[in-house]
């Protein structure tokens, strides 16, 4: 049977302040592997990262087809808390998961999982901790915490263990 997983990753960036460490990690990591890596997001210019990074967008934001993707990451930083009740983006991450394709979030990121209802246990970055527990998600004091098809980190200083499982979670 044929490898059917060469479509590449999606990578959603909040529009403003996310963690330019975070993105440059997961994204350089899944490139110096091979595979193709897409931008999203809501914002229909340039992404702006926490100090200044621009990154355009390759995928409409409302155009996404999860069967085009072999997985998701959320990026995190503090603009991705302005996505916890973003519907378009809960639906997105919903039609991920119902596919059953790897999702991961970093630091801030978990929010937007946990308000959709999609986590069980995860971490996030330690100022998130409460809202995530608050959200009804058994929060775990880990660097990285995989629990089905999602695959969740603390932050920055775990992003390349987190880009390495996100990697090994889809392309097993």
């Amino acid at each position: 049977m044929k490898d059917q997983k060469k479509n590449g990753i999606l990578i959603f960036l909040p529009a403003k302040d996310f963690n330019e460490t975070e993105y440059l990690t997961v994204k350089n990591y899944f490139v110096n592997k091979g595979k193709k890596v897409f931008i999203t997001s809501d914002d229909h210019s340039f992404c702006c990262g926490n100090k200044g990074l621009k990154v355009k967008s390759d995928v409409s934001f409302f155009n996404i087809n999860e069967k085009n993707f072999d997985g998701f990451i959320l990026i995190g930083g503090s603009g991705s808390r302005n996505y916890k009740s973003n519907s378009a983006l809960k639906k997105i991450l919903i039609k991920f998961d119902d596919s059953k394709k790897s999702i991961g979030a970093i630091c801030s990121a978990p929010l937007i999982l946990a308000s959709a209802g999609l986590l069980k246990q995860a971490t996030c970055i330690n100022e998130d901790k409460k809202d995530l527990i608050n959200s009804g998600v058994d929060y775990k004091d880990f660097p990285v915490v995989v629990d089905r098809n999602f695959i969740t980190a603390d932050g920055p200083n775990s992003a390349g263990r987190f880009a390495e499982t996100v990697f090994h979670s889809i392309y097993k």
